[in-house]
């Protein structure tokens, strides 16, 4: 059956922009469906969400020709502190060691959509159905037909779900969700300190579960604090000051005082993945597949390595580019960094838990003798960097 399309695209949040982009010198007709209007952008604020890419996702944008647009606003992390509270020990990876400009790198969200969304405007194999949104789905044997709230009906040989953690379409399939609640709440804010940042990253563990700070513009940092529901509570409902007193106490004054936080948010850390992303004619990727906890930051980075490796197998495929030989090159590519990075994660979460004092104090004493340890401390760096899998051609630099 001849479809309107080779590959349907759910969703043009950054992972699925990302993919069209990843697509745009591929021989294949893509549709992409958005429930907001690529069109509308607002101003930038102080409260902007900050997005730590990782090297390799640095990498990934540079192959795809974007990061030339997104580097002026961009800020390098040099260095990455990792502690714990109250204990000794503490480990600290830096770009010189690995022979990197930088281990990673800080961005607005904002930016990275607005630059996305510029680049998506004079794609030729591309066509928008947006603002829309997916009422129906229907499976056959070869294509999908999927129904929009526009009414219009559109066919096509692969459907790509990257619409999110409470993915529709997963939801309309009805297919199986494995979640875990940390019974935390993430509280994030952008917050300025008394000393420069210098490009350093920080990841306190505390009995108030982890902080991290990620290096921003104007001489901001990204606050994320995971803190067990109940006194996150407290802190959701304190006024500024007390909540800056607090958050003092517990990250202490390795940048000085915190002088200014910006509006706060919050929301409920749980773990959600998808035991098989690859369906009939069916991939999901990005938060539709995995929702991580923040702890390590590697959500957003995890999801841009599903783009690298899925372009690298649909750009290289046959003429039907939803059989299942593709899906399950794809999924024997990909699905190891998946799992890794789930189990990975979901470990280090347990690991730091505040527990009895003697399991603190050895954690402390692995942190201490990680900083010691070149062979360990260059693995957590690689892990850090998004480089621990088999590099797709965009990190390596050649598009596929």
């Amino acid at each position: 059956m001849k479809t309107d399309y080779d590959i349907l695209i759910i969703g043009g949040g950054m992972v699925g922009a990302s993919l069209v982009k990843a697509l745009a010198t591929s021989s294949l007709s893509i549709a992409l469906v958005e429930r907001h209007d690529f069109s509308q952008q607002l101003q930038p604020s102080y409260d902007d969400r900050g997005i730590a890419l990782s090297y390799a996702s640095q990498r990934i944008y540079d192959t795809l020709e974007l990061w030339s647009s997104f580097s002026p606003y961009s800020t390098a992390i040099n260095t990455i502190h990792v502690s714990q509270r109250g204990h000794f020990g503490a480990t600290r990876l830096n770009a010189q060691q690995q022979q990197v400009p930088a281990l990673g790198q800080v961005l607005l969200a904002r930016t990275i959509g607005t630059v996305l969304n510029q680049s998506l405007s004079n794609q030729d194999n591309l066509t928008l159905f947006c603002p829309n949104e997916v009422t129906k789905v229907t499976l056959a044997d070869s294509h999908i037909t999927i129904k929009l709230t526009s009414n219009k009906v559109i066919t096509a040989k692969l459907v790509i779900a990257a619409d999110g953690v409470n993915s529709p379409i997963r939801q309309q399939l009805d297919l199986p969700l494995n979640t875990h609640d940390y019974q935390q709440t993430a509280i994030t804010a952008n917050v300025t300190t008394q000393a420069p940042h210098h490009g350093r990253a920080f990841e306190r563990f505390t009995e108030a579960g982890p902080i991290a700070f990620l290096p921003m513009s104007q001489q901001r940092a990204s606050l994320v604090w995971s803190a067990n529901n109940r006194f996150a509570e407290q802190l959701i409902t304190a006024n500024d000051n007390d909540f800056l007193s607090q958050l003092q106490t517990y990250f202490g004054f390795y940048l000085g005082h915190i002088t200014r936080i910006g509006k706060r948010s919050h929301y409920p850390l749980k773990l959600s993945y998808l035991s098989e992303t690859v369906h009939h004619r069916l991939i999901f990727i990005g938060n539709a597949a995995h929702s991580l906890h923040p702890i390590a930051g590697q959500g957003f980075n995890l999801g841009l390595r599903d783009v690298a490796a899925l372009a690298e197998v649909l750009n290289s495929s046959p003429s039907d580019c939803g059989h299942a030989t593709v899906l399950q090159s794809y999924q024997q590519w990909q699905k190891p960094d998946q799992q890794h990075l789930v189990a990975a994660t979901d470990a280090l979460v347990k690991w730091f838990q505040p527990q009895h004092p003697l399991l603190a104090n050895s954690r402390g004493l692995a942190l201490h003798l990680l900083d010691f340890f070149p062979p360990l401390k260059q693995q957590l760096a690689r892990y850090s960097m998004g480089l621990r899998t088999p590099q797709t051609g965009l990190v390596r630099g050649h598009r596929p």
